[in-house]
């Protein structure tokens, strides 16, 4: 009865192929989505999808009409729908691929443009008197992603780095204290820029919005991020979504020493 119903089944290398491509794209989107809201809708899909196979397959002309309308309607509701999740499902793709590393770059004639010693001081020595004074502060370094649409976000500023304009921006009564600075060459492209917000639930009780915001930006990204804590002046540095606790200035100066020997601190123009 079985092979009976699976006879009209012809199957070459081709479509072989195709199935195992489309089965590869399902896992990883279910590995994706797995625990989240959108699990139910992508079941829902799938089974429509199977069905309309079927019905193909049966030469169900009208239900297979029905059903492509319906997948195609659905289709279009769903980018609208998840157009945050699919945004940042492609960033990490884009991050990770290391197109940006090699052909992109060797392509356009890209060069690193790396912070020297006295800007790796400056940070650092702004980070310790604001953990001292308890003064909230966070730093995103990019390394090879662009963060033109975060820089976009907030104000520009375009100065040389020192100790004394980073405390400044990020002092309580400054009107350009909330949000992040970017910093990338020797230079502090941006400050007031607003992070994506980490969709993670594990998150100690601990960290507050600027470890969330630290954690999701090195999540879509290769920068990495510096954050003083307002409540207990404790400096983090967060890079791949994994939040490092600092104990010293010496070791915040090797992070950041190790964070540009590997190709960090691309300048805006550089990015683009």
């Amino acid at each position: 009865m079985i092979l009976g119903i699976f006879g009209f089944l012809n199957l070459s290398f081709t479509d072989i192929l195709d199935i195992l491509m489309v089965a590869t794209i399902i896992y990883f989107v279910f590995r994706w989505i797995r625990g989240s809201a959108a699990m139910n809708i992508f079941i829902a899909i799938l089974g429509v999808l199977i069905l309309r196979v079927f019905a193909l397959a049966l030469n169900m002309k009208l239900m297979s009409a029905i059903l492509g309308t319906f997948i195609d309607v659905g289709v279009l509701a769903l980018i609208v729908i998840f157009q945050p999740e699919i945004r940042h499902f492609l960033m990490r793709i884009g991050s990770r691929s290391g197109l940006q590393n090699t052909f992109v770059h060797k392509f356009f004639g890209i060069k690193d443009n790396k912070f020297n010693t006295t800007a790796v001081n400056e940070i650092a020595d702004a980070c310790k008197t604001m953990g001292e004074q308890k003064t909230g502060a966070l730093i995103v370094i990019p390394h090879e992603n662009s963060l033109n649409q975060i820089i976009e976000t907030g104000d520009r500023i375009d100065a040389i780095v020192s100790k004394r304009l980073i405390m400044n921006l990020f002092f309580k009564n400054s009107p350009l204290h909330d949000g992040a600075m970017i910093i990338a060459g020797n230079r502090i492209v941006a400050s007031r820029c607003t992070l994506p917000i980490t969709e993670r639930t594990d998150i100690p009780a601990s960290f507050g919005m600027r470890h969330k915001a630290a954690i999701g930006i090195s999540e879509e990204t290769d920068a990495d991020v510096i954050v003083v804590s307002e409540e207990t002046g404790d400096i983090s540095f967060v890079r791949g979504g994994t939040v490092t606790p600092l104990q010293s200035i010496n070791e915040l100066k090797l992070k950041l020493s190790n964070s540009l020997d590997s190709g960090a601190g691309k300048t805006e123009n550089e990015q683009a």
